[in-house]
């Protein structure tokens, strides 16, 4: 019996064990074999990637481009790929026939067909777009003889413009008979009747001189000088005074020295401006914002809703007209008014128009002398045509796009933007014979060929818009090329992240000027680099999603240069083959450009950004703005700083402390100084990763190239969302479609860009709560950026 003393050990019989699986062999084997397969797949792995054999000088990641393309030999298909000929060839295309926005559905197609052809992946996207066409217009200048009894008499027209340019036997493109009508894009229809005034450049400040002389300007139209600034912006300060209709004109005083007052002939015979030349263009408040006016802030897709426009396009007619069917009209004020004189300089400057007998008295016409301006559009939604190419990368989500806008407002458009469009095409066809020869690019290239660019960025706006969730996350980089080459002299405006690349890649191409053998597109140009602005597709990137951006070109702005006739018929084929570029060697060079900087930014394993620049633009941009608030009557010297003072609009009583909003600066200065101290780590830091990458690792030290692929994954992501930092959501007073609180168009200039736009028209308002204000969002955004590259 058992007790506390029985052992518990005893024999205790059991059966068989059981199987837990009924294939366990089976299932053992498969264990082994599956944990095999990856073992192997981690060697390979280790192999192909890790242990590859380093490639040259400015290679991508390790693994990356197995061909080991270097990028030597892409630079070299980049540099040798061009040709003038060819450039020559796609230029004729384009400008051989009318090519508005909304109707060039051809083109569209014959743009897509030749990058799919060159190895490019292409195709069209559409958006319904709100724009209008010309249907009729009428301008006379109609008199009645004085009645002093009151009878009002019969009116007569004295003259009545043709509203044409001249048909030249020597240039076809002005001989087609499909030619468009000289107008405005986004015009008001109207029929007004009315005494004119001459307003100078319409600029803000020549208003305000007009209403400080006591010139009515209520019920009167308006006679403007193209130039300066927007010519929308013209057109809106005039209806904000009440006035009731607007003409433009180009004086050729603002030629410079090519004029047929200096002995110049005119084209076609010489360089001087023709007399008939007009210049058409948009008038919408491009200051405002660009785009589909009825879908601000959202593509412009079947069905979506539609915004009024009041704010966003005139309620007043207008219409452009050339110098020569303008002096009539500026003689029928000779002795009325004031003088351009009694205003001073800024109203006498370029003035060139008194050889032909005017006076430039600024009126108002009297009673018996007016303007009859008539003007129908038709007003519709439209499909306007994108062309997007691409070339996928071996990075997904580190992207770089390349635009060129291929609409214009007459058959020709030779500079303006077919000149661009030749040198897109032309880079693509290099990156084409590329990819034929086994290049595969680090990072994705998207090719844009944008619609509707003329009438207000309507096709990149638009595009941006609808892909901005994927373009924040993605990109990288867009690089713009609007007028690519009408003259010898190389321009470029760019955010400042973008500077230093401009300048290496500009130095790696020969000039056409070869007067200096050997000399670089580098060695002849200035190095000065523009504020980024507005009036060309760079807006939406830039302004709109925060993405660094750059426009560059060749234009016509040396001394020597033929007159450019921008927006005329007489941007024609045969206008650059005989005075734009003669050979098209510019527009070749231009492409070499293009190609290079799309180049260096997608294949360097570091992107070839740099934050110091940024930190150091900014800097500046606030001294500028502490020199705006202690001396705001400095006078201007150049013509930007002339046109950016005249432009500025100004309030009439002081709100809050202006003293304590220049001690509030002391904020900025000092948060742009340790954003300075992060930038400079990081270039650094950089060119630290950038000397790694091209150097040989040993196959045994696997996991400091894995280390090395990660730090340069993190470093170039830092890059990518500096300028996204800038960005404030609920965007600038009075135009939320512009949320970049650094770059913005000037609010009156629209062309010219403003820098911390809240700080600087605050300042003009004598607003210094708002200034404040936008002290603060700037701060938080400058504080955003730092912690961002920390």
């Amino acid at each position: 019996m058992a007790n506390e003393y029985t052992p518990l050990i005893t024999t205790v019989t059991v059966g068989p064990v059981r199987r837990r699986y009924p294939h366990q062999t089976v299932r053992r084997f498969c264990t082994l074999a599956l944990g095999s397969s990856l073992i192997a797949l981690f060697i390979t792995f280790l192999v192909r990637v890790v242990f590859a054999p380093p490639h040259n000088t400015h290679h991508s990641w390790p693994g990356h481009n197995k061909t080991r393309f270097t990028f030597e030999q892409l630079q070299t298909v980049l540099l040798d790929t061009p040709s003038a000929s060819k450039a020559e060839e796609w230029s004729r295309y384009y400008t051989s026939g009318p090519h508005l926005a909304g109707k060039n559905l051809s083109q569209a197609e014959w743009t897509r067909d030749r990058w799919n052809e060159w190895g490019i992946k292409s195709d069209i996207v559409a958006y319904d777009t709100y724009i209008n066409y010309p249907l009729d217009h009428r301008l006379a200048l109609l008199t009645k003889p004085k009645s002093d009894s009151g009878d009002a008499g019969t009116w007569k027209v004295a003259f009545e413009a043709s509203l044409k340019e001249d048909e030249l036997d020597e240039d076809p493109t002005t001989l087609l008979e499909e030619s468009i009508p000289t107008f405005h894009g986004y015009s008001a229809s109207g029929n007004v009747t009315g005494s004119f005034v001459y307003v100078n450049y319409g600029t803000y400040w020549d208003f305000e001189d007009l209403l400080k002389a006591n010139v009515s300007l209520e019920g009167k139209i308006a006679v403007a000088r193209y130039g300066g600034i927007f010519r929308g912006l013209k057109v809106k300060r005039a209806q904000e005074l009440g006035m009731i209709g607007c003409v433009l004109f180009t004086d050729p005083g603002d030629d410079g020295k090519m004029t047929e007052a200096k002995g110049y002939d005119t084209y076609p015979n010489g360089p001087a401006r023709h007399p008939s030349s007009v210049q058409r263009g948009s008038v919408q408040f491009l200051s405002v914002a660009p785009g589909d006016p009825t879908t601000p802030g959202y593509p412009s897709k079947p069905g979506v809703p539609r915004a009024p426009v009041d704010k966003a396009i005139p309620s007043i007619p207008s219409l452009p007209v050339s110098y020569v069917e303008a002096l009539p009209i500026l003689k029928a004020l000779n002795g009325f008014g004031p003088s351009a004189k009694d205003f001073g300089k800024y109203w006498t400057r370029n003035t060139g128009l008194d050889y032909k007998g005017v006076e430039y008295n600024v009126g108002p016409s009297p009673d018996n002398v007016v303007l009859n301006l008539y003007n129908e559009q038709e007003y519709t939604i439209t499909p306007q045509w994108d062309v997007i190419g691409i070339i996928n990368g071996t990075i997904p989500d580190e992207v770089i796009v390349v635009g060129n806008h291929r609409d214009a407002w007459i058959a020709g458009g030779a500079g303006d933007p077919n000149s661009g469009s030749a040198v897109l095409n032309e880079a693509i066809r290099s990156f084409g014979q590329a990819l034929e020869k086994g290049w595969k690019p680090l990072r994705t290239i998207v090719f844009g060929s944008w619609d509707g660019e003329e009438y207000g960025l309507v096709g990149s706006t638009e595009w941006v818009e609808e892909f901005l969730p994927w373009l924040s996350a993605t990109n990288v980089a867009y690089i713009n090329v609007d007028v690519g080459a009408v003259g010898p002299v190389f321009g470029a405006a760019a955010a400042p992240m973008l500077n230093k690349l401009i300048y290496d890649v500009t130095a790696l191409v020969q000039s056409p000027n070869q007067t200096v053998k050997g000399q670089t597109v580098r060695d002849l140009w200035d190095g000065h680099i523009l504020t980024m602005g507005s009036g060309s597709d760079f807006t939406a990137f830039q302004d709109f999603a925060g993405v660094p951006s750059l426009d560059m070109g060749f234009s016509g702005d040396a001394t020597e240069a033929p007159v450019y006739h921008y927006h005329s018929n007489y941007d024609s084929f045969h206008w650059m083959a005989e005075f734009g570029d003669p050979g098209f060697l510019y527009h070749k060079t231009m492409a070499q450009l293009l190609a290079l900087t799309a180049a260096k930014i997608a294949e360097t394993p570091l992107i070839s950004l740099n934050a110091t620049d940024y930190a150091d633009a900014l800097k500046e941009y606030v001294k500028k703005v502490e020199t705006k608030l202690v001396s705001s009557q400095t006078e201007p010297s150049t013509e930007e700083e002339i046109f950016e003072f005249r432009a500025r609009a100004t309030g009439t009583e002081v709100k809050g402390d202006p003293n304590l909003f220049e001690e509030s600066l002391a904020r900025l200065y000092h948060s742009v100084d340790e954003l300075r101290s992060a930038a400079v780590k990081l270039d650094a830091k950089a060119e630290e990763l950038a000397r790694k990458a091209n150097e040989h690792i040993p196959w045994w030290k696997w996991i400091s190239k894995l280390k090395l692929l990660h730090e340069i994954r993190f470093t170039n992501t830092k890059y990518k969302k500096i300028e996204r930092a800038f960005l404030y959501q609920p965007g600038l007073d009075s135009r939320p479609w512009f949320k970049h609180v650094v770059f913005a168009p000037g609010i009156w200039t629209g062309y010219a860009g403003a820098v911390f736009p809240g700080l600087v028209e605050s300042i003009d308002n004598k607003d210094f709560v708002n200034a404040l204000k936008w002290v603060d969002i700037i701060d938080d955004c400058v504080k955003t950026a730092t912690k961002t590259i920390e």
